[in-house]
Order: structure tokens, then sequence, then C-alpha cells
């Protein structure tokens, strides 16, 4: 009984131990179950907040439905050709389907090979690129998508750090969501920077192959799809091997993911690739015209629209006239320089560096070699006086350069006439070891040496403006011999002394206040003086001669200043002032007779407009360079149709221009009578002979000249507008008018013609000696005929000779 009472207490114990045990454990097991729901629900809250932390501020993707990126800005010529570019990132937009698929496939193959089977983020490219850069122990291969890289680029900032890798994965897979294949590849494709300022492969193709991306090659959509990874180092510009190693790669892949057959990256490695530099179409169109053009749209529709907005800005300009324009000055100016003398040669050497020096040329050659009219530096390395000529080496080659082709090289003096100081003999010039500008004339057939011409880059500058007649537009703007050496408009920004260009505006004057082209005047000595200033004035003729009684034809036609000063005195300064104004000039005027002279500076633009009113019955245009500006949604900002106001009337501006004939026909412009058609216009010289003008026009074309230093240094004996500014003008003239008809200057009712004495100015009688047949408005025609020979005449006949 007592060892069954025993073993009933230990079982009875045991039945306890259990229970205590299984309490124990239902203990641990609750709270290993409780700890680990709190931290799952810690996790879960820690992982949610990480979550929304990580998307908080995401931007919303909605924006790349509106895909509205930076593009460029476009300045086209009258007749839709590209003149200039403007922008802070190259872009042209182009639809998917505009672009050729093999582009597509190049750039998928390259970059994100798996694009069509992933969802914007490719997990086995992350494990092959992180096994990769294992292996080569540095980053060697990326695993971004393409989904990813435009993330990265349109959506995010380019910062590097997990938390932003976490937004790119997250963004990139609602991307995907939201949109197609083709809309993620058309933003690649647009967005994607490869090189030299080229965004998007519109402008790569343009910017390297001078082509649209529809016009691509297999071989051309290659070598960009080798690009993206590092534009610069597979630039074709800067290293074309490399670059061609990146094109075989890409082809290498397109085959490998079946794109392409061997066959075909064959014929496409060996296809040749005609990369070209990239156009400066600032430089090489119509650089000043195009730079006015950018400053007008900077200053009306400001920057952020101008480089980024994708205008297109539709100008005047002529392309073909603008390049007549250039190349007339460019030789004119060159002319003109070469009669001021020769300023010595570019550096002068020793001769044991001769060697060394035709060397260095050699390897400039190399990539830009010679012919004919073109110019290059050369080394005298020797002159031989029997044969008066110079020898020049060329680098590799030798050239002569004869007597007759550098006679013009004599000493600079501005108060000696080129044509009394031609050089004898080349060493009047030259010395061995003279390194000097040349250029190529030809190659001579008997011993293959180079024909050369001795040249100097011309210190002189220049402006040309010309404007359409009947409408205003600006079709040609030339701002200075060279845009690169400097970018200021002479033609616009510059105020110079018009000299005698300035006197039509008086004339015309004169014509509404009671004058005709047959009003005679006393061309005689005349004394100013200005007690307040002890100043004493005595103007004169620029052949320091009076020529007595003048007709008002006359005088303008010689440039009489005598006369014209007292025109000007008899119907006033302030008059006059407010004539220059309603013809369009807005410079400042002198208050005094010095205007007679053109003494107060003006652009050569103003001077242009002054003289179309003129040439345009009266009416005044206003000046217009941009014809059109669209944006990148197709509509219209801005559009200039020609205006014109009349400002004088169409008897006055006729007798204006046929003054001005008489100045080509008899005067100071004689040497447009080449020109074989009908002109008139108005030279202008200044007093230092420090500007010289012409300005000219024919029934359809304005155009002004001028011709002067820009620290204001005489240009040099005789150098007037008749022989500094004409030849410029007039070659220009021949180039753009060779293909019109030839048109006369209308004649408007109102205007009368009669037959006058050449010296009287009254009407003509038998015993004329000379006579002209001159216009005048109805009612000014004179009524008194010249006195016959041996009459007296009435004292105060001559209604303007004493003045």
């Amino acid at each position: 009984m007592v060892y069954s009472r025993k073993r009933s207490h230990n079982k009875t114990r045991n039945i306890k131990q259990r229970r205590v045990q299984k309490g124990s454990l239902r203990t641990f097991f609750s709270f290993l179950f409780g700890t680990v729901i709190l931290l799952s629900l810690f996790l879960s809250i820690v992982v949610a907040g990480g979550y929304f932390y990580i998307i908080s501020g995401l931007p919303k993707i909605s924006s790349l439905q509106d895909y509205s990126p930076p593009i460029i800005s476009t300045v086209y010529s009258h007749d839709n050709r590209k003149i200039g570019e403007f922008y802070r990132e190259k872009r042209i937009l182009v639809p998917i389907q505009n672009m050729p698929q093999m582009l597509v496939d190049a750039f998928i193959s390259a970059e994100d090979a798996r694009f069509y089977k992933h969802e914007g983020i490719d997990f086995v490219s992350i494990l092959r690129a992180l096994s990769k850069n294992i292996e080569a122990g540095t980053i060697v291969q990326g695993g971004s998508t393409i989904t990813q890289q435009i993330t990265k680029s349109l959506l995010l900032s380019p910062e590097r750090s997990y938390l932003r890798k976490a937004r790119e994965a997250i963004l990139a897979y609602k991307i995907e969501k939201a949109l197609t294949k083709k809309e993620i590849l058309y933003l690649y494709l647009n967005q994607i920077y490869l090189g030299h300022s080229s965004y998007g492969v519109e402008a790569a193709a343009e910017n390297y192959f001078g082509k649209t991306c529809s016009e691509l090659n297999l071989a051309e959509c290659a070598l960009l799809a080798g690009l993206p990874q590092a534009p610069s180092r597979y630039s074709p510009f800067a290293n074309f091997k490399r670059a061609k190693e990146r094109q075989v790669y890409v082809l290498n892949r397109m085959v490998a993911e079946g794109y392409i057959a061997n066959i075909e990256a064959t014929e496409a490695v060996n296809t040749p690739l005609d990369v070209r530099p990239r156009h400066n179409w600032y430089i090489e169109q119509v650089p000043h015209y195009t730079e006015y053009v950018r400053r007008y749209i900077e200053e009306k529709y400001g920057k952020d629209l101008l480089y980024e907005g994708g205008l297109k800005i539709f100008t005047c300009v002529s392309i073909e006239m603008q390049r007549a324009g250039r190349s007339s000055l460019q030789r004119g100016l060159g002319e003109l320089d070469k009669r001021q003398g020769y300023r010595g040669p570019l550096k002068h050497l020793p001769s044991e560096k001769f060697e060394s020096y035709s060397k260095k040329l050699q390897k400039v050659l190399a990539e830009k070699p010679l012919g004919p009219h073109s110019a290059t530096e050369g080394l005298v390395i020797a002159i031989d006086e029997e044969q008066k000529n110079a020898t020049v080496r060329i680098g590799n080659e030798t050239g002569v350069l004869s007597l007759e082709e550098m006679r013009w090289a004599r000493k600079p003096d501005p108060e000696v006439l080129h044509v009394n100081a031609l050089i004898k003999s080349p060493h009047e010039a030259l010395s061995p070891g003279d390194v000097i500008m040349v250029r190529i004339l030809g190659k001579s057939e008997e011993d293959g040496v180079w024909n050369l011409a001795l040249e100097q880059t011309p210190e002189v500058e220049g402006a040309l403006l010309c404007m359409e007649t009947d409408t205003g537009f600006v079709r040609a703007m030339i701002g200075g011999r060279d845009f690169r050496d400097s970018q200021f408009n002479r033609a616009i920004q510059s105020r110079r002394q018009p000299g005698s260009a300035f006197k039509p505006v008086i004339y015309a004057a004169a014509l509404d206040n009671g004058y005709t082209p047959a009003t005679v005047i006393l061309d005689a000595p005349i004394v100013f003086k200005d007690t307040e200033r002890d100043f004493v004035w005595k103007p004169k003729n620029y052949e320091n001669k009076f020529y007595g009684p003048t007709m008002l034809r006359n005088a303008l036609a010689h440039s009489r200043n005598v006369v014209t000063i007292k025109i000007l005195r008899d119907i006033g300064v302030d008059r006059v002032i407010e004539y220059a104004r309603k013809l369009g000039i807005k410079s400042p005027i002198n208050r005094d007779l010095s205007i007679a002279l053109g003494s107060s500076g003006c652009s050569l633009l103003e001077l242009v407009r002054v003289y179309s009113v003129f040439a345009h019955q009266g009416y005044l245009m206003e000046p217009i360079f941009v014809v059109r500006v669209v944006d990148r949604n197709g509509n219209i900002l801005e559009e200039n149709n020609p205006e014109g106001e009349s400002v004088i009337s169409k008897e006055t501006a006729y007798i204006v221009t046929s003054l001005l004939e008489g100045v080509v026909k008899n005067g100071t412009a004689r040497r447009v009578r080449a020109l074989n058609r009908p002109a008139a216009g108005k030279t202008g010289t200044t007093n230092n002979l420090n500007d010289a003008w012409f300005v000219g026009y024919t029934p359809r074309y304005v155009t002004g000249l001028w011709v002067g230093f820009d620290n204001e240094k005489p240009l040099g004996k005789q150098e007037t507008g008749s022989r500094a500014a004409i030849p410029i003008w007039l070659s220009f003239m021949k180039n753009i008018l060779t293909d019109k008809a030839i048109r006369v200057f209308p004649v408007p009712n109102g205007v009368v013609f009669a037959r006058i004495d050449a010296e009287t100015g009254l009407l003509a009688i038998p015993e004329s000696k000379k006579t002209i047949f001159e216009c005048f408005k109805e009612g000014s025609v004179p009524v008194e005929y010249t006195k016959r020979p041996g009459a007296i005449t009435e004292q105060g006949q001559f209604f303007k000779s004493d003045m």
C-alpha cells in the first residue's frame, strides 16, 4: 500500500511537471509568436514607411505623356533654307515612325537587349553586370534598362545614392505600366545625349552625317548606337578608330540578338563612313544677319523661348545675295587695302629655321591641300633680281611670286597716291626669311611650280545692306569684313558721318520749298563768323574751286558743298532736320550748317531707308528682317507684312530720283554707268577721308555701302566714295541683277518736262549752247526764256544766284 501511494504520488508529480513544461512551452511559443507578429508588424511598418518615404515626392510620370523637352529654334532664309540655330540642347524631335527600324534595333542591342521582355527593371542584366564587374574588379558594364535611363534623364536628379536608385526602379516600373514600348523608345531616342551638342538621334544624324535619321544606313545607325555609353570617348571626330571598334561591337550585338545576319554586319563594317564636321550655320551662311535676328528674338520673346522653345523664324534674307555681297565686299576691301600699301611680313625667320617651319606648314597643308584661289602662308627663300621674282616655299612645294603680283607692296603713306609709288623690285618689299601670305593663282604645266600673288589681311572695314524697294524686305546685310574677326554690325550698330550722302535730304527739302532742278545758285566763297567763339568758317568744295552760277541739278551731281550750304541756310536747318526725321533718320542731328556736309553720324540702315523713299515714290517702308515667327506647335507668334507710309509726294520723290540719276550719268557716281541699267545714287566722303559711302538704287533694290576704319583712320589719298565704295556696290548689283529684267523709274502724274538752258536754268531758245530736258512739278516750270546773246540781263534774273 505504501508502495502504491508512493507510485501514485510520483505519477501525480510527473503529471504536474509535464503540465508545467507544457505551460512553459506554451508561454514560450506564445512569446515567440507575439514577437514574430510584433517584428513583422514593425518590419511592415518600416517597409511601408520606407516605401512611402521613397515614393514621397516622386515626380508624376504623366509629365512624360506631355513630353516637351528643350528643342532648337531654327532660322530660315526667304526660300526656307536653314541659316541658323539657337539652342541650349541641340535636339530635333522626330516621331518614332520616322526612325528606321534598324536604328531602333541597334540601340536596343547595344543598350538593353531584353527591352521587350522586362517591365522596367531587368534582374537578369543586373546579375550579369554584377558578375562581370566583380570578375573585372571594376565597373565594366551597367544593368540599367532603357526605361531606367529615361527616369534618370527626365524625372530624377543626377545624384548617385541608393535612395535615388530605388526611386528609379519604382518609376521605371510605373512607366512600363503607363506607356507602350514604342512610346518609351520615342522618349529615349529623342532625349539621349550623343556627343558634340547632339541630343537625340535626329540631331546626331545631322551633326555626324549631315542627314536626317530616316536617311541613315546600317553602318551609321550602329555608330550612333555605340555612342551613349561614352559620347566623348567614342566620338568619330575625336577618335575615329575607337568609334569604329564600338560600331563593330554594336553590329555583333545585333547579330547575336537576331536583328541582322552576319553578312549584313560584314557589309556594314565595310561601308565607308562619311563623317562630316558639324555645320556652323552662323559662320557659313549669313552671320551678321542671323545675329541681328537672334538679338531681335531674344529681346522680344526672351532667352528661354529662343534657346529652348523650338521657334521657326522665317527671314527675308537671300543666301545668294548675301554671298554676292560678302564676296564683293571682301574683294573690294582687299583691293583698297593694297592701295594703302604693304604692312610687312607676318614674321621673319633665320635660315636655320627654314626646314622646321616648312615641315610644320606641310602638316597643316596635309589637311587642307593647295588649290587655285586658296590663300596660305609661305616662306621667301630667295629673290631673283634678274627675273624680278621671289621663290616661296609652301610646305614641301615651291611657288614663284612675280614682281607684277606684288607691285602694290609699297610702304604705307596716306599722303601718296598708290599709282605713283608702285615698287620696281621685289627687294623693296621682301627678304629671304620673310613669312608672307600668298594666294594661289595656278600651277605651271612646265615645271609644276605654283604661281603666286602677294596678299595681306585687310585692316579696313566695310558694310553692305540691300533692301527690296517695294516691300522693305532686307535681302542682304553684311556688317563687316569677317564675322569671325568681329561680330560688330557696322550696317546697324555703327554711326558714322555720311558726308555728301546726306545731301539728297537737303535737296528733297529744297524741292518742297520753292526750288526746282533748274534753280541757279551762285557757287562763290562765303564766310561764317562766330564772334562768341572767335570762330571763322570758310567752306569750300572738294576740288578747292568755285564754279559760279550753278543749277541745282549740277550742284548735286558734282556734290558742290558751298551751294548745298547756301540752300540749307535759305530753307533753314530746323526744316531740314524735320525733313530728315520724316525720311526715317532717328540718330541725333547737329543743329547747324555743318549738316550740309553730312557731319551728323547715322547708320547705314537709316541712310538706305532714306533713299528707299525716293525709290518707292515717296513711301517710307519699314525694314523687315523677320517675316514670320512660329512656335513649336505651329502657332504664328508674329507676321510682318510690307507697310509703307507716304511721307513725301510722288513728284518730289521722282525729281530727287532724276537728280540722283544725274549723279550717275554726269557726276561723282559715273562708275555706276557700267551697270547698264537705270540707277540713281549718291557718293559720300568725309573731310578727312575717314569714311567712304555710296547709296544707290534701281527700281528693284536700294543698296548702301560704307567703307572705313573702325578707329577712323584716313583711307588714303583720293579714296572717296567713288573710288573706295562704288566698285564694291557695282560688283554686288551686277551680280544680283544679272537675270533680272531691266526696269525704269516710273514718272508719276504731276511731273512735267521742259527744255531748259543749261547755263541759265530758264526756258531754252534756239541760240542756247547747251540744253537739257528737265523735270518739274506742275506749275513750277520757268515762264521766262533765256535772253538772246548780247541782251542785257535784268537785275535779279537769277532767283537764287546771290545767296
